[in-house]
């Protein structure tokens, strides 16, 4: 048991600085890419296309009880439509907050189109996981800026700027 170790019962301290955040069914593995990474990639890769497949599956049986409820071509059409729509729309949002911070007013303003679109945010996460995990780089990047700034703030000069010997010109 190492000396920091003992001094908390046992309990590794936390090191200094910023802590990278934990990513959904990651944690903070993507940092050194350990901890089965590449499994859990994979298990997310599948899964969510997995999701994406049953979800299709079952939209076609709503579309299945359209058609024997007999409502009509045009209501058929529509519903395909607004299905095709609102998930073409929770790709592309769900796609670009891998790479940005979405806005929290935005994104409850969406909520309801994210919900309808459900398929196309499930392939947005199935695609992305192909190479990353979804959204490591822009926490990536943010992790790095951050211990960029913490270690600029605590590397100090070496003795006493008042102390400073003046050049005789």
């Amino acid at each position: 048991m190492s000396a920091e170790e003992n001094r908390t019962n046992g309990v590794p301290a936390t090191p200094a600085g910023p802590q990278p955040e934990p990513l959904r069914f990651f944690g903070t593995a993507w940092v050194d890419h350990s901890h089965g990474y590449a499994a859990r990639r994979l298990g997310v890769a599948v899964g969510s296309l997995a999701a994406a497949a049953a979800a299709c599956f079952v939209l076609r049986f709503a579309y299945q009880g359209l058609q024997i409820a007999a409502v009509g071509g045009f209501v058929s059409l529509l519903v395909v439509v607004m299905f095709a729509v609102c998930s073409a729309l929770a790709f592309g949002h769900t796609w670009s907050s891998f790479s940005t911070r979405p806005d929290p007013d935005r994104q409850s303003s969406l909520r309801g189109l994210m919900a309808i679109g459900f398929v196309g945010s499930l392939l947005a996460y199935f695609f992305r996981s192909l190479t990353e995990a979804p959204g490591e780089k822009l926490h990536r990047a943010e992790y790095e800026q951050a211990r960029e700034e913490y270690d600029r703030r605590v590397t100090r000069r070496s003795g006493n700027p008042a102390r400073k010997r003046r050049r005789d010109a």
